[in-house]
């Protein structure tokens, strides 16, 4: 009892198994019976410790401290300890911020997955009424791949603005007290700036793979089919860089970072986790460039696609209206 007062809840409960002498700790363990981690029997002078491998590590000290003392072996005064309050440590702002960086990851995947796929639903609406063949025919299918991306884009950030207001409305009338966040190791206003910003490119990425699906499908059930290989990438990015957030500076860290559409969810977790400006401008260009990039082989991919179909189609009608050559 003295010694749970001083330890309290360093040791675990303990029960007494009422078994006949000589039974095997181990059979009873094999048994399953109840909630039993480990079984300790033997005599005070020397305790026999039965249980799984991570049990007996966890456990060891802590029996031995219990013969100890009822052997009367360990010390049964024990000094008066100061106590000093600090507000946090290292340990407490890190765990605080892993929070943090998980819970800003989580919402820009959200994001990310429900808005970006309107792009897509949008192209195959206006193939499915022959819009794009219109435009096609008017100005450059480049400036109409980047146009729709970028004004999507934009409908995305009015809608978030419209949700961020109701959210804070929520907040302001439940009264949540919002400095007990765990704040970001750049601060909440560069830490916002630089989500929007990383939105911003997750968005363009994964808009151009869904730009350049719709060009490739010509009904919903084809989109659907071809979406779902993106769909799950884009699964699998997500729960890589959340796995990274709490080994930073690892090799698997640092590909996370490096690989184009996982890079804006473990950046932003770095924003969380790390101080400084620079590296978030390195990686803001970055993946601007991979955005160059995927944008740029998504118009050639849609162009292509689009005006082959197109242009297949003429040909048919064509054909088909064509009048056959009478013999003579």
């Amino acid at each position: 009892l003295a010694l749970t007062d001083r330890i309290g809840r360093a040791l675990p409960p303990l029960i007494i198994l009422d078994e006949p002498p000589g039974s095997d700790p181990a059979a009873i363990l094999a048994e399953k019976r109840g909630n039993i981690a480990a079984i300790v029997s033997g005599s005070l002078a020397a305790p026999v410790l039965t249980g799984p491998p991570e049990q007996l590590a966890h456990l060891e000290g802590r029996v031995a401290l219990l013969a100890a003392t009822a052997l009367e072996d360990a010390p049964t005064r024990f000094p008066q300890i100061a106590k000093q309050s600090v507000v946090t440590s290292g340990a407490t702002e890190r765990s605080g911020r892993i929070i943090t960086a998980q819970a800003g990851q989580m919402l820009l995947f959200l994001l990310t997955m429900l808005l970006a796929g309107m792009v897509l639903s949008n192209l195959v609406e206006e193939k499915a009424n022959k819009i794009i063949e219109v435009l096609a025919a008017a100005i450059p299918m480049d400036a109409v791949f980047f146009g729709k991306l970028f004004a999507m884009l934009g409908v995305s950030f009015v809608g978030i603005a419209v949700w961020g207001l109701v959210a804070l409305g929520i907040i302001e009338l439940a009264n949540v007290d919002l400095d007990r966040l765990p704040e970001p190791a750049v601060g909440w206003p560069l830490f916002f700036a630089l989500g929007v910003a990383y939105f911003a490119m997750g968005y363009l990425l994964l808009g151009s793979l869904f730009l350049a699906i719709g060009g490739l499908a010509t009904t919903v059930r084809e989109v659907q089919t071809l979406s779902m290989p993106v769909t799950m990438l884009q699964l699998l990015v997500f729960f890589a860089a959340s796995l990274a957030v709490a080994d930073q500076g690892s090799t698997y860290e640092w590909a996370a970072v490096i690989i184009p559409f996982s890079s804006p969810f473990a950046m932003l977790a770095r924003a969380a986790m790390q101080e400084g400006l620079a590296q978030h401008l390195v990686a803001l260009v970055w993946q601007g460039v991979s955005v160059a990039l995927f944008v740029k082989a998504g118009a050639m991919l849609f162009r292509k696609r689009v005006m082959q179909s197109g242009s297949g189609g003429r040909r048919e009608k064509r054909r088909l209206f064509r009048r056959r050559p009478t013999r003579a």
